[in-house]
């Protein structure tokens, strides 16, 4: 059985040899030797401002001038999920910088650049590649959130669960975040991982989930298109993210190019229809599996902001949400996104418990001899 593609021609869905140099460099680097912890064992891994046991503190700052440094840390996202950094310092310019070269470092395709978000508006702010994040807003105060609107009010928060930009023909890999205006208290955000949810199934249900794609849709911001009369972005970071439907179709299970591992690959944010199914057959299981994603509080990790915190995830590999609890205090920050490849499904691909499993016992193997 040959890898699931959608909407893509019959070429490397990374770069083969840049791969082969990023894996190479990454080797040549262990990050671990740095100031660090995981958050939870599932997920998240956080680089400490300040020592606590004699390790090296490594800074965002000088991963941004080692090439070296810039493919472990492609690597060490991928496998976590998300990785933290406290004390950051660094500018949105930066930002775009640290994304792209995360991407480009780790076999990225050569026309994957940054995301522009279908409805940031010329001349915004921060400019094109840059999304304004906030909690009274939608990307621009043009799109202003009432008190009434969901932002506001204590809704169900496994609602807000999601994976960034998945409408897109080519979505992204790398993304990261920074909370520039913290409220007083509250508006943490919260990473699920798509390897560990997809290990929670049992192996003849994802079985079934592999042979399966799903159409994924931006329909809020369609809405919000249709309502204010603003034309939608039509170049958005690749040549293929040039439709004005926001609607796009991506396999049930992808497999993350960096690491080769199968993760669930839907979100209740973007994906409408399983494409294979009826439409009840096709509502039951997209609810089952969302909340499969928001109620295994074990596959996730709950990140508290503060000044100059930095964020970077995987998207390919992971789900999150904000905690929208801060009423009518101002939660704002600046989120650049990586475009990375079309997602696939290779049926070659391990999970990442096998995965680890198999390199633990070859490890044990060798120290036995």
């Amino acid at each position: 059985m040959a890898p699931i593609a959608l909407d893509t021609p019959a070429e490397p869905q990374v770069h083969p040899v840049e791969a082969l140099k990023a894996a190479a460099a990454a080797r040549e680097v262990d990050l671990r030797q740095f100031a660090l912890f995981d958050s939870t064992p599932a997920i998240g891994t956080e680089f400490l401002s300040v020592s606590t046991d004699g390790r090296p503190v490594l800074t965002i700052k000088e991963v941004l001038q080692s090439p070296a440094q810039i493919a472990a840390l492609g690597r060490l996202v991928s496998e976590r999920g998300v990785v933290f950094f406290r004390k950051a310092g660094i500018t949105p310019e930066e930002q775009k910088v640290l994304v792209q070269s995360l991407g480009t470092a780790t076999g990225k395709p050569a026309e994957s650049g940054l995301h522009t978000h279908p409805l940031t508006l010329p001349g915004s702010q921060y400019g094109d590649e840059i999304t304004h994040i906030s909690n009274q807003h939608i990307l621009s105060k043009e799109f202003t959130l009432s008190e009434h609107s969901k932002s506001y009010q204590r809704v169900r928060a496994k609602s807000g669960w999601h994976t960034d930009i998945t409408f897109e023909r080519v979505p992204s890999d790398y993304a990261s975040l920074i909370i520039r205006t913290l409220p007083p208290g509250g508006g943490d955000t919260l990473w699920a991982s798509a390897y560990e949810a997809y290990d929670r199934l049992s192996p003849v249900f994802q079985k079934y989930l592999e042979g399966l794609t799903a159409t994924h849709r931006g329909s809020i911001f369609l809405e919000l298109s249709q309502s204010t009369g603003l034309k939608l972005r039509d170049v958005r970071g690749h040549p293929d993210n040039n439709n004005d439907d926001l609607t796009t179709t991506h396999p049930v299970i992808r497999t993350n190019p960096v690491t080769g591992w199968k993760g669930l690959f839907v979100n209740s944010g973007f994906t409408i229809r399983i494409n294979e199914l009826t439409v009840p057959e096709s509502d039951w299981l997209l609810n089952f599996l969302f909340d499969h994603i928001a109620d295994n509080h074990d596959i996730q990790v709950r990140f508290r902001w503060e000044e100059d915190s930095l964020a970077i995830w995987d998207n390919r590999s992971t789900f999150h949400t904000a905690t929208n609890d801060v009423g009518p205090h101002l939660r704002e920050g600046t989120r650049s996104v990586s475009l990375g490849e079309k997602p696939f499904f290779d049926p070659n691909s391990k999970s990442r418990r096998a995965d680890l499993a198999d390199k633990a016992e070859a490890a044990a193997a060798v120290e036995a001899k």
